[in-house]
């Protein structure tokens, strides 16, 4: 950690708009609007040059967080040197999120943190000690930084607003980092053009070169900065300009590195030694190398001369002119001098406790395998995953499986570091990984294990077959698992029924009911999980009245669970939830399971939480919530880099009047990739389309194929929708059926928001002189649940079956409360219908609404959340730490909400919101 850049930097040339706009950035921090760019370009091209000039007078504080080789698999170094610069702020951060941070640096016991809510707590920081000066954080070499500092600093990078901070990454333009660094914005840099080529050129040079040889050497070099200086004065300028009458530029790395090498190679042997032995560690920690030197016969003599030949500098730590001299020392030593300083670096380390350091140059100090120095690894990567660090988990673990005989040892590593990556969504990585084990030397646990993670990585890469089958490869893991591991039998088991769900209909490889079978016996294993095992069997398996009482057992179960376990049973919470009609818990739990997700950090699981609440507030809620997770979702996901959601809901969309070609093919889309619970959900949205626009043959046909083919416990919630579609086209013993089908499950639950759609479906296959009672009767119980939309659309049958029996002031009555209900609750594919009834009664709209409709606010989504949330009492540290901003960010939308609303504190926020 350095606190100021190299003053003694040259003056750029050629790099006029790249200095413009990162000055750019500065001001704009300075002034309250931070912001961040990443860096990207060869090695060579001046990036870090670049860096040093855009913060050599700047006024803001500048922190630098340089990557490391040495440190790129210790998890959070890079955080845990930043955290110590800021001590004093870290003090000031909300507990949870300095727990994380001290967690994550390896200085406190405790959960291990996601490295999200690591993020946060490192924005906090930054926003902390911004207050006064202002700060610009550089990140050279961030393709080097450890991927959890990686996804943390890039988690701040994209939540900067209104704080005076600038985050500034540099870096090789390469794959592993544009992935993590997804949703900052970009500036590649290149080679100069000719004529700053040609003037850089001659300015390093000892003196000015022929304009036809300056030129040729400019375009061979392709205008990269650091040849161009670091060549002038070598008798390769000669040589260039032949090589460059060709047309394309030389390799210059190849070129430079040749050039170090001769540098470094004019010195004595202990100074070649002493920068091999410095190239190898590269944290540039003086006393280790000093340690390891002591062991090779080096003095910080040999150091010094070092510096004097200008290959290092050591101010305070060991750094090297540019990381082309590292490689190049290193690449050019043999295999025997390199693992000669990695042993003396390896003791070192040891002596000074640094344990990852010594596991890691103890590795790189092996030929062939050495299960000695793979087990020190696996205490590493346990050392690593305790702090949050699965990435740097999985690689240690693959590192380690590297060096292990051939053998279960190994297949179990490899296992255990492809679990870890696809934990951090490293999907590339898991599949190496995965593709890598030798099944025949495995285990019959390792085998189920890598069938586990290769039937995730299906899902994760939405490859079809891998979907469909998902929940099949689930139950032959559980079979793998059993008598050997009663845990992961019971766990492969739950994830058969997650699969299930997401596959629907599509499923193949296992029947619903051998499904429900499988489970069965799984449940007998008296595992933690047999209740909810037991349960979920009987909802598959069995009549809805001997199940319920088994399944209610498993919903209480799986709601007992602490909340860091709650979150992951988001299907179960939802698909029980409904299957028990129990809405306000299934609202209640899904609520409490995000809230933990969020108060840890854990986006991934609230991106598929929101997804799932998105989905069960178009059934039994209202499809303003819908919207709201809906954009919470799409807010998550631009958190963590990815600016669309990965799989559209379809459902919502249907509902929210999109175009019926774009609902179809987004439908249809999902079900070429297997996820069948999308693309039926979404045919369901549009037969409520259907029926909204009074389509009731078209809504029929679409929905009758789903109906004779039920799905677990999504089809039953359909069936009001069966039941109206059916009636209003002429087939009324269907309905008749599908109607008593539903009240018989109202009767066994007793929930309101069951009873409340079995009685409009009773009312509206029932004589005129039966049917209002069990209008009467919805109306009453819905009105005791969350599912605003299908009260409205209950009161919307009463007023059409009362304007039908000519009840014109009653029927006008009950379409005013239809209208009011229905637009409360987003569902304004409906409105239509309704006015249309109006009309034909000859009541305006305007009287309709009762003059008490919600004020339309202009309000952005975030702004709308943020004032919510105040309403209800959070202060802005809870707000910020519930949307993954900062206080500073919350303050700011707060103003502006005040002024669009014209109120000037919280308590007046509720009566403005309608709240």
């Amino acid at each position: 950690m350095h606190s100021a850049p190299d003053p003694h930097e040259a003056t750029l040339v050629g790099r006029d708009p790249e200095q413009v706009r990162l000055a750019a950035l500065l001001s704009r921090a300075r002034n309250g609007k931070g912001g961040s760019i990443a860096v990207l370009g060869e090695p060579g091209v001046g990036k870090s040059a670049l860096l040093t000039s855009a913060t050599a007078d700047t006024s803001l504080r500048v922190l630098r967080v340089d990557g490391y080789e040495s440190e790129s698999d210790m998890a959070f170094a890079a955080v845990q040197r930043l955290a110590t610069a800021l001590r004093r702020e870290c003090e000031m951060l909300p507990e949870q999120q300095r727990r994380a941070l001290l967690v994550a640096s390896g200085e406190a016991d405790g959960p291990p943190p996601d490295r999200y809510l690591v993020g946060l707590g490192v924005l906090g920081l930054l926003a902390a000690a911004s207050d006064g000066q202002g700060i610009v954080c550089t990140i050279d070499d961030a393709h080097l930084v450890d991927p959890e500092s990686l996804d943390a600093l890039a988690f701040v990078a994209r939540r900067i607003a209104v704080e005076r901070v600038a985050v500034v990454f540099a870096g090789r333009d390469e794959a592993g980092l544009t992935e993590h660094l997804g949703g900052v914005p970009q500036l590649a840099l290149t080679g100069l053009d000719t004529d700053a080529a040609v003037r850089l050129l001659n300015r390093a040079a000892a003196e000015p070169l022929p304009p036809s040889v300056a030129l040729a050497i400019a375009q061979a070099t392709g205008g990269n900065p650091l040849a161009l200086i670091d060549l002038a004065g070598e008798s390769l300028v000669h040589e260039l300009p032949d090589l460059g009458m060709a047309g394309e530029p030389v390799p210059v790395g190849r070129h430079l590195e040749a050039h170090y090498v001769r540098r470094v190679r004019q010195a004595d042997q202990p100074v070649q030694t002493w920068v091999l032995l410095a190239a190898a560690d590269s944290t540039g920690n003086i006393d280790l190398l000093a340690d390891a030197g002591a062991e090779l016969d080096l003095t910080l003599d040999d150091a010094d001369r070092a510096e004097v030949a200008g290959l290092v500098q050591l101010t305070p730590t060991v750094r090297f002119r540019h990381p082309l001299v590292r490689s190049a020392v290193y690449n050019a030593a043999s295999g025997v001098e390199r693992r000669r300083v990695h042993r003396a670096l390896a003791r070192a380390a040891d002596r000074s406790n640094l344990v990852e350091a010594e596991a890691w140059h103890a590795a790189r100090a092996v030929v062939g395998t050495d299960e000695a120095v793979a087990q020190r690894l696996d205490r590493t990567a346990i050392l690593a995953a305790r702090r949050g660090g699965l990435a740097s988990s999985a690689r240690l673990l693959a590192r380690g499986a590297d060096l292990s005989p051939p053998g279960e040892g190994r297949t179990s590593r490899q296992v255990g570091a492809a679990e870890a990556a696809l934990a951090v969504g490293a999907a590339h990585l898991a599949q190496q990984l995965i593709e890598a084990i030798d099944e025949e030397s495995a285990g019959q646990v390792t085998r189920g294990r890598a069938l586990v993670t290769r039937s995730a990585l299906s899902v994760l890469r939405a490859e079809r077959e891998g979907v469909m089958r998902g929940a099949s490869d689930q139950l032959l893991a559980a079979d793998l698992f059993h008598g050997f591991d009663d845990v992961r039998e019971q766990d492969a088991l739950l994830r058969a029924f997650d699969r299930c769900s997401s596959a629907d209909r599509l499923m193949t490889g296992v029947t619903q009911s051998e499904l429900g079978e499988r489970m069965r016996v799984g449940a007998d294993r008296n595992g933690r999980w047999s209740v909810v095992l037991r349960g979920l069997a009987a909802l598959i398996l069995e009549p809805y009245d001997t199940a319920y009482p088994q399944v209610r057992a498993a919903y209480d179960a799986v709601l007992a669970l602490p909340d860091d376990e709650l979150m992951n049973f988001g299907s179960v919470l939802a698909g029980v939830g409904g299957y028990l009609w129990d809405d306000e818990g299934r609202a209640a739990g899904l609520s409490r399971a995000a809230r933990a997700a969020r108060d840890r950090g854990a986006l991934l699981v609230l991106d598929s939480l929101l997804w799932i609440m998105a989905l069960s507030e178009v059934y039994g809620g209202s499809l303003h919530r819908a919207h709201r997770f809906v954009e919470s979702n799409r807010e998550v996901r631009v958190a963590m880099g990815h600016e669309d959601a990965n799989v559209p809901n379809v459902a919502v969309m249907a509902w929210s009047g999109e175009p019926r070609e774009l609902v179809e093919a987004v439908a249809d889309g999902s079900g070429a990739v297997g996820f069948g619970g999308v693309q039926f959900s979404g045919i369901e949205g549009l037969v409520a389309r259907d029926l909204a626009d009074r389509r009731y043959e078209d809504a029929y046909r679409r929905h009758k194929p789903l109906i004779e083919e039920p799905f677990l416990q999504v089809t039953p919630m359909w069936y009001a929708d069966f039941v109206e579609s059916a009636v209003r086209s002429g087939h009324l013993d269907e309905a008749q059926r599908v109607a008593e089908d539903l009240a018989s499950r109202a009767a066994v639950n007793g929930m309101p928001w069951c009873e409340g759609v079995a009685e409009r479906a009773l009312a509206l296959v029932s004589p005129d002189d039966a049917a209002e009672a069990h209008y009467l009767a919805s109306i009453a119980a819905l009105h005791k649940t969350l599912a605003e939309t299908e009260l409205g659309r209950s009161y919307l049958l009463h007023g059409e079956w009362l304007r039908r029996v000519r009840r014109r002031r009653e029927a006008a009555e009950q379409l005013r409360l239809a209208l009011r209900h229905l637009r409360h609750s987003g569902a304004e594919i409906f409105v239509p219908r309704v006015l249309a009834e109006l009309e034909i009664l000859g009541v305006r709209p305007d009287d309709a609404a009762g003059g008490e409709a919600a004020p339309r606010l202009d309000l952005t989504t975030q702004e709308h959340t943020i004032a919510r949330l105040a309403a209800s009492g959070r202060t802005n540290t809870e707000i910020a730490a519930n949307l993954f901003i900062s206080p500073n960010t919350v303050d700011y939308h707060l103003r502006k909400v005040f002024q669009k609303l014209g109120i000037s504190s919280r308590r007046q926020l509720a009566d403005r919101l309608n709240a």
